[in-house]
């Protein structure tokens, strides 16, 4: 009878190996003028393509700024989800890209007053002070400094100091003066009626003096 041989069984090995081709993750960048609020943006991008049909990759962006200037948005971790499965060492990331967030200055300008009279020999003054863009709560105090007193015209100046919650970099302050006029005293209208009426007055004074005269010449002559 023949005799058979029989082997023993090996196991064999599965090996997975991760995606040759990496990722990228790119956290998104954002923009805003300063309006006193904090600026964050938890959005992302990565390469398309690599991932396998019904494979999920989630990221999570952190970044926060709220004064002006720039700051950085970055991913802190990521995953990829096959369902209930986390798949993310299937596959090759490569570092991820930081985003950038930037608050840029708002615009504010602060216009005094203009004014004007008439010369009367006191000084021509005028507090009043608008401001247009601060935010809602900040602003500043200001002082004003114009005046004109002479016949003519000046610079309505003044100065200001930003109240204790608002930061200058948040702001591009533009300053517009305004304008103190004095005009010259107006001269007498001529038709006046008590200019009108002494000037009768003396006319009248002056032909009845001239009248007097010639009677009393005519009586000499006679």
């Amino acid at each position: 009878s023949g005799r058979y041989i029989v082997a023993a069984a090996v196991d064999g090995e599965l090996r997975i190996t991760a995606a040759a081709e990496q990722i990228v993750i790119t956290a998104n960048s954002a923009e805003k003028v300063y309006d006193g609020t904090v600026l964050t943006d938890a959005g992302y991008t990565f390469t398309d393509g690599i991932l396998l049909e019904g494979d999920v990759l989630t990221a999570v962006v952190q970044g926060s700024i709220s004064d002006a200037g720039t700051s950085v948005n970055k991913v802190t971790s990521y995953k990829v989800m096959r369902g209930d499965v986390d798949v993310t060492a299937c596959y090759s990331f490569a570092d991820c890209v930081d985003g950038v967030l930037k608050v840029t200055p708002a615009a504010v300008t602060i216009t005094s007053g203009s004014a004007s009279k008439q010369y009367d020999g006191k000084a021509l003054t005028c507090d009043k002070v608008t401001a247009e863009g601060f935010v809602k709560g900040e602003g500043a105090a200001y002082t004003v400094t114009g005046s004109q007193t002479k016949v003519g015209s000046s610079k309505n100046t003044f100065t200001y100091v930003l109240n204790d919650n608002t930061k200058a970099g948040n702001y591009v302050i533009t300053v517009v003066e305004g304008t103190l006029t004095v005009s010259p005293e107006e001269a007498p209208k001529t038709g006046d009626d008590t200019n009108s009426a002494l000037w009768a007055c003396l006319m009248g004074l002056s032909a009845a003096g001239i009248a007097g005269i010639a009677v009393t010449r005519k009586k000499d002559e006679i």
